[in-house]
């Protein structure tokens, strides 16, 4: 059957090379109504945003009209006859059926009608939401954005590099990690089965620098985990992260390819997903296209850490309310990040230079900050209206001596990253790179506000049904 099916998608993309031929198509019903002597089915096969109309009339098949007007919304059908093109008509072409065979069956009790159903709903039957306009618009952005991100570093010659999913080591040094153990009947069976406690990663970051050091420019796209008991709308316990390590590369470096790289992708996304988002920008968000177009078209702005402080301190000074108070030192929450993004700049920002203390220890100190109290670090996190930081990267502290101070000075032991600090023995050059959280991408590209919305199955605290 695959290799004679014709698909939704090529008919709308060169309806006229259809028009008047035989074709077979299969999907399933979005909905299906009868009358007496002729039928309209919406079908839709999973190629395509939109359905395709098709009429089956009692004259043409006589023998299986009845059966076929009795049948429910969801059930799937093989189905063959004649594209007539009508260009005159709200409906561009219709499938005039000859045949139509029953491949499953619905029925009435079909929770997905012919009506708005709310997200919150939607998440209790994850199994059929995709099936839904909304989800099919998000998934097949989600499915073209992970192609882009590949694109992107493909046509630059980026190496993919496949880090583990389970680590020995807490790349993030925030300690909410999922420990890796067996079903042994034993606590000593179950703790040493890789000889030491073993996590689910948070990162692929560390893990990249080592081949980053071989290959120059390599990336990592994968699955990462965090055990945090949070239950905001930007937060999984389960979610993918795109993470690029640079070579002979400084932190303004890694800012040009951060910027480069989400026009790439957005500008990817309004090429190919001109129906997906359109109906996004109908009935979930009327100013994405707006937004969209802004960051494929227009130069981010860059700011530092204390400029950013700055400009919030007199916001607050101008009658601004904030539930955080705003102080340098800070770490610059949601809601100070969208004041920045949406009112002050109107589009993406970069923020620089955070102080040390609420960053990572791999970070680089800045260069003459080493007698200042509020030391800072080479650090970056790109801000973008609707959903504040997206993206955030620094350039790697390449300094053997600097780098066993941060450690310490974080609280951590350098005999557990005695491989990481031999990439500055070795060889090591200045480098850098950055993360994008992919679940925030994709809401950022459909205007969902919702981590739930955007992950096939999501993983959140005391959630895990599917």
């Amino acid at each position: 059957m695959t290799g004679i099916r014709t698909q939704i998608k090529d008919i709308y993309k060169s309806p006229g090379k259809f028009g008047g031929e035989i074709i077979t198509v299969a999907g399933w019903a979005r909905s299906l109504r009868a009358g007496a002597s002729v039928g309209f089915v919406e079908l839709n096969d999973g190629s395509f945003f939109k359905n395709l109309q098709v009429v089956f009339e009692s004259q043409k098949i006589p023998g299986d009209y009845s059966l076929i007007s009795s049948q429910n919304i969801g059930a799937g059908f093989v189905i063959t006859g004649e594209l007539i093109l009508t260009p005159q008509s709200k409906q561009p072409f219709e499938l005039n059926a000859a045949e139509i065979k029953i491949e499953g069956t619905s029925t009435p009790d079909y929770p997905l009608q012919k009506k708005r159903h709310s997200p919150e709903f939607l998440r209790e039957i994850a199994h059929l939401r995709p099936r839904t306009n909304l989800y099919s618009a998000i998934f097949r952005i989600r499915s073209l954005a992970s192609f882009a991100v590949h694109k992107f570093f493909n046509e630059k010659n980026f190496i993919y590099v496949h880090t583990p999913i389970i680590t020995t080591s807490d790349c993030e040094g925030a300690g909410n990690m999922f420990r890796v153990i067996t079903d042994g009947e034993t606590k000593k069976e179950r703790e040493n089965f890789f000889g030491k406690e073993a996590f689910l990663t948070v990162s692929g970051q560390t893990n990249a620098e080592c081949f980053a050091m071989a290959f120059a420019n390599v990336y990592t796209f994968g699955p990462t985990f965090r055990a945090e008991k949070s239950n905001t709308q930007k937060h999984a316990a389960e979610f993918w992260m795109i993470e690029p390590e640079i070579a002979f590369a400084d932190l303004d470096d890694d800012i040009n390819l951060m910027e480069e790289c989400l026009v790439f992708i957005t500008d990817y996304i309004l090429t190919n997903c001109k129906e997906e988002l359109e109906f996004l920008n109908q009935f979930i968000d009327n100013s994405l296209l707006e937004r969209l177009n802004k960051t494929a078209n227009q130069k981010f702005s860059r700011i530092t850490y204390t400029k950013a402080v700055g400009i919030l301190e007199e916001a607050v000074n101008s009658g601004v309310k904030f539930e955080y108070p705003v102080k340098w030192g800070m770490d610059i929450q949601t809601e100070h990040e969208k004041y920045l993004t949406d009112k002050i700049f109107n589009g993406p920002v970069f923020v620089t230079d955070y102080p040390e203390e609420i960053k990572a220890f791999y970070m680089r100190q800045n260069d003459g900050d080493d007698d200042k109290i509020n030391k800072t670090v080479a650090s970056v996190d790109l801000l973008v209206p609707g959903i504040g930081e997206l993206i955030g990267g620094s350039q790697r502290e390449e300094r053997h001596d600097r780098l066993i101070d941060a450690i310490k000075n974080k609280g951590l032991k350098e005999e557990d990253y005695r491989w990481y600090l031999e990439l500055r023995k070795y060889g090591g050059t200045k480098h850098a790179g950055f993360g994008i959280g992919f679940e925030r991408l994709v809401m950022y590209l459909t205007g969902v506000s919702n981590i739930r919305d955007v992950c096939a199955f999501p993983r959140t605290s005391g959630n895990a049904g599917f």
